[in-house]
């Protein structure tokens, strides 16, 4: 769906055992990447691991903020904010159940 623009708050943990979304945190979703949060690669993570969850090309993810921080903002071209919302909850959920 060409025209939707939505912003995705992150709470990212790096260096995690294995990827995933683990649930919300405030008014964030909080994800865990294996990478280390050097030289981008855990940004780089991040957005394959989103990509890969929402069903979406990587090239339609930017990284809008928080490239060295923990707190990032995620802007997503082709999904609604309720759209992502179900998905990365029905991720959490498989997570949660192994």
């Amino acid at each position: 769906m060409k025209g939707l623009r939505t912003s995705l708050r992150l709470r990212v943990v790096p260096g995690a055992k294995g990827p995933g979304v683990v649930g919300r945190h405030g008014d964030a979703w909080k994800v865990r990447v294996a990478a280390a949060p050097e030289d981008g690669k855990a940004n780089d993570a991040v957005l394959d691991l989103l990509a890969r969850t929402l069903d979406l090309p990587r090239r339609d993810l930017e990284l809008s903020a928080g490239n060295s921080s923990r707190d990032k903002v995620v802007v997503l071209d082709g999904l609604s904010s309720e759209a992502a919302d179900l998905m990365l909850a029905a991720a959490a959920a498989a997570e949660r159940k192994g």
